[in-house]
C-alpha cells in the first residue's frame, strides 16, 4: 500500500539532506500518496523543509495556505498546486482541511537520466527556476487536475496495472506544467538565491540535531555565516525566526514521539526531543497544542 497518513505532519524519517524518505514511496516504485484531514493549530502545519521530489497537492475542502521563499499561495476547495523539487516550502490550515497529495521522483516519469523524457521535459522543468510553485487554473487546466486525482486513485485502489495509470497520469501532470513554463524553460536561468541554499543548510543542521542543545551561533556555522546573518537570511527567506523554528520543530517532533512511542515516559520524550526539563517541555506543548503532553496522547493514543 502507497499511502501513507501525516502527509502535513514533519516526517521522523529523514536523510542527512532532509530529503523526506517515506513519500517516495520504494525504490522501484518512487510514489507515494497521503491522505488527511486537519484542523487549525500548529500542529497541523508543515515546517519548513526541502525535498528532491515533486509534490502535488489537490485540496478536498477546506482552505490550506502553501507558503514559498517570497509567495503565499491561499487554496481553495477543488484546487491543485504543484510544488518543484527543491524547494523550500511550508504549509499551514486556518479551517478544517482535507487534502490528498502524491510525491514522486522525477525518475518515475522519465524512466532514466538519458530518455528524452527526461533530456527534453523533466529535467528542464525541474531546474526550471520560474517553476517554483504553480496553482492549476481550474478551467484551462481541468485536464491535468483530472490526471491528478486519476493517478490518486489508482494508486489507492492498487488494481491490476496500476502502475502504468499512476506514471501516465504523471506524464500529464508534468507535461501541463512544461507547456505552462515552456517560455521560460529557454531563457537564461538567474543565479541562485544564496540566502536560500544557506537557510536550507541551516534548517538541514536543525533537523539533524533538534534533539540536542543548540545555540544560534551553532545553526548560523552550518552555512558558514555569522549570527547576525543568519537572523537576516531566516526573516527574509521564511519570516521565522531560526530559535523559533527550533523550538516549534521540537515540539512537533515531540507530539509525534508521544504517540509513536506510548511506552516512553513524557520525560523520555522530552529529552529525546531537546528540551532541557520535561517542566518546561510541558510548558511549551501547552502553548503550541492547547494542552498537555499526557492529555495529548490520551486523546490521540489509538
Amino acid at each position: 500500500m502507497s499511502l501513507h497518513a501525516c502527509g502535513i505532519n514533519p516526517p521522523l524519517d529523514l536523510s542527512p539532506q532532509q530529503r523526506e524518505l517515506k513519500p517516495q514511496g520504494t525504490l522501484d516504485f518512487p510514489c507515494a500518496g497521503y491522505a488527511e484531514h486537519y484542523a487549525p493549530g500548529p500542529g497541523h502545519s508543515l515546517p519548513w523543509h526541502w525535498h528532491a521530489e515533486f509534490e502535488v497537492i489537490h485540496i478536498l475542502s477546506g482552505q490550506l495556505t502553501v507558503e514559498t521563499p517570497g509567495a503565499q499561495y491561499h487554496l481553495d476547495e477543488g484546487d491543485c498546486i504543484a510544488v518543484n523539487a527543491g524547494v523550500l516550502h511550508s504549509a499551514n490550515t486556518a479551517t478544517a482541511c482535507e487534502i490528498r497529495s502524491l510525491v514522486f521522483s522525477q525518475s518515475l516519469v522519465t524512466g532514466g537520466k538519458d530518455t528524452v523524457f527526461a533530456k527534453k521535459y523533466i529535467t528542464p522543468l525541474a531546474g526550471c527556476r520560474a517553476f517554483r510553485a504553480y496553482v492549476f487554473d481550474r478551467q484551462a487546466e481541468a485536464g491535468a487536475i483530472a490526471a491528478f486525482v486519476e493517478a490518486y486513485r489508482a494508486l489507492e485502489a492498487e488494481p491490476d496495472g496500476y502502475e502504468f495509470t499512476v506514471r501516465a497520469r504523471l506524464s500529464e501532470v508534468c507535461l501541463a506544467l512544461r507547456r505552462r513554463f515552456a517560455a521560460e524553460l529557454s531563457a537564461k536561468a538567474p543565479r541562485p538565491n544564496l540566502d536560500e541554499a544557506r537557510v536550507q543548510l541551516m534548517l538541514t543542521f536543525i533537523q539533524d540535531h533538534f534533539d540536542r542543545p543548540l545555540t544560534l551561533a551553532e545553526i548560523a556555522r552550518a552555512a558558514g555565516i555569522g549570527e547576525r546573518e543568519c537572523l537576516r537570511c531566516f526573516g527574509k527567506t521564511i519570516h521565522v525566526p531560526p530559535m523559533q523554528y527550533l523550538l516549534k520543530y521540537r515540539v512537533m517532533q515531540a507530539a509525534d514521539a508521544l504517540l509513536a512511542r506510548p511506552a516512553d515516559s513524557i520525560a523520555q520524550v522530552a529529552a529525546g526531543c531537546g528540551f532541557d526539563n520535561p517542566s518546561n517541555f510541558s510548558q511549551q506543548f501547552r502553548r503550541f497544542y492547547g494542552c498537555s503532553p499526557r492529555a495529548y496522547r490520551a486523546k490521540n493514543a489509538k
